[in-house]
């Protein structure tokens, strides 16, 4: 069974360092260096996979016009850079 809580960041360290046995320091220091490393490579273009967990991608969305609803004023919105994420099947199955 699946327990859904939410957990801030000094939450979640202290969360996994119970599960790893490792010190508080230690943990932090382990999640700062795979983010880095996450963040790193999506910078670099490239696609960063958990197994069992999902994938985050850098995707571009292109630019677009957007017609104010009011006013019928028409605004260019710039293309940008927008961080997506795709759950793996095994992660979708667990919250069906």
């Amino acid at each position: 069974m699946i327990k859904l809580i939410a957990l801030n960041n000094k939450e979640f360290i202290s969360e996994l360092s119970n599960r790893l046995n490792y010190t508080i320091k230690d943990t932090s220091d382990l999640v700062q260096l795979v983010t880095a490393a996450m963040i790193e490579q999506l910078q670099a273009g490239n696609i960063v996979s958990i197994q069992g967990f999902g994938s985050f991608e850098v995707k571009k969305k292109m630019e677009r016009i957007l017609v104010n609803p009011v006013t019928k004023k028409r605004l260019l919105i710039p293309p940008k850079l927008v961080l997506t994420f795709k759950p793996s099947t095994l992660l979708k199955e667990k919250f069906k």
